[in-house]
């Protein structure tokens, strides 16, 4: 049992030491999500949703070129188990792109909800990828506002801001831990 503990935690530290705690592609989206709530201020609400997705294939190589900034390796070990989980969660992440898509086809203001509930949901698995319990909180704030903005009737626009607002804010948050490993 212990040595199967040590593996856990040793793998979870690997992915945070590559990739600063996941700080690097928090950063990454939540720039994209930033961008997506600009287009949609000067532009119609599809280019948006063009914008979130298109640039949402960039996220994880702008994280890479973030992490060099930030003297991060942005490679796990290649033996590390929890590789795999992260390309599952980010697999089940591009499922959900469609419903997100038909979503916005039948009511346009609910579609950055639905992204963050579906990215909200992605998140809660990164407390067990790094091993960081704020990663409930990240998931849990962007699941709660995508479900108040429903709720709130807000405007299109308001949930490309609050989800890369909360991105941006869980970044500068958990970056910083990044110097207990």
């Amino acid at each position: 049992m212990t040595t199967e503990l040590n593996s856990v935690q040793s793998a979870q530290r690997d992915m945070r030491v590559a990739y600063a705690n996941g700080s690097t592609g928090l950063i990454a989206s939540g720039l994209v999500w930033i961008i997506a709530g600009i287009v949609a201020c000067y532009s119609m609400p599809i280019h948006a949703v063009l914008a979130l997705f298109i640039g949402g294939m960039f996220i994880f190589p702008l994280s890479i070129v973030i992490c060099k900034l930030m003297k991060c390796s942005g490679n796990h070990s290649k033996d590390n188990p929890l590789g795999s989980l992260a390309l599952e969660v980010t697999f089940m992440m591009l499922v959900c792109l469609p419903i997100a898509y038909v979503v916005f086809t039948h009511t346009a203001e609910w579609f950055f909800p639905t992204m963050m509930l579906v990215i909200g949901a992605r998140y809660l698995t990164f407390s067990t990828l790094y091993g960081l319990r704020t990663y409930w909180l990240c998931g849990g704030a962007l699941i709660a506002s995508g479900f108040a903005l429903v709720a709130l009737k807000a405007p299109f626009i308001t949930g490309a801001f609050v989800g890369g607002g909360l991105e941006l804010l869980f970044a500068a948050f958990i970056y910083p831990q990044k110097r207990h490993d």
